[in-house]
């Protein structure tokens, strides 16, 4: 699967508390086509929060999938992306798909691409997209020194920090929170 760009999603996990955010750019190509994308989803009735990362017509089946396998699993969250991640490796259809998710509830969080990965982040923080290293980065720092902050607040300020230096995110976020 190539690099997902255009985007920068975050989740952090801290002190009881989950959130989930992302920047609002959508392009095409070189040029910006709408500046207020909202790529944060609640499901489940607000119990999974999602992002998505990559193209937006394609993270809509991969969303449509993974609530159609939340559904089956009775909401278990992990179950159904393990599930959804065997469809999305093994379909002709949905391996063409380009883009990744992160789901999250207020136990944990998970990252799944199209390769078949379901990958539980390590320091609970997980980020995908064109900014995601420099939003990674910044909040694994802010875990480690501003531990005083929330979740939503780390989130928040790490995805600026991203918006500042990427050129495919911007400073119009949506930021979700559980917990």
């Amino acid at each position: 699967m190539t690099p997902i760009h255009a985007t920068t999603i975050l989740a952090v996990q801290h002190n009881g508390q989950i959130a989930i955010g992302g920047d609002g750019q959508a392009t095409m190509g070189n040029t910006v086509a709408k500046s207020n994308v909202k790529k944060i989803r609640k499901l489940q009735d607000g119990k999974i929060l999602t992002g998505f990362a990559g193209s937006t017509a394609d993270a809509f089946t991969l969303l449509d999938r993974f609530e159609e396998k939340l559904n089956a699993y009775g909401g278990n969250m992990k179950r159904a992306a393990i599930e959804l991640a065997k469809d999305w490796r093994t379909d002709r259809y949905l391996r063409k798909l380009e883009a990744m998710l992160i789901t999250a509830n207020k136990e944990e969080i998970l990252i799944l691409s199209g390769t078949g990965d379901v990958l539980e982040p390590d320091h609970q923080v997980a980020a995908i997209g064109s900014g995601s290293m420099y939003a990674q980065s910044a909040a694994l720092a802010l875990k480690k020194h501003a531990p005083h902050l929330t979740a939503e607040e780390m989130v928040r300020e790490s995805l600026h920090i991203a918006a500042d230096i990427c050129i495919y995110t911007n400073h119009n976020l949506v930021v979700e929170k559980l917990g």
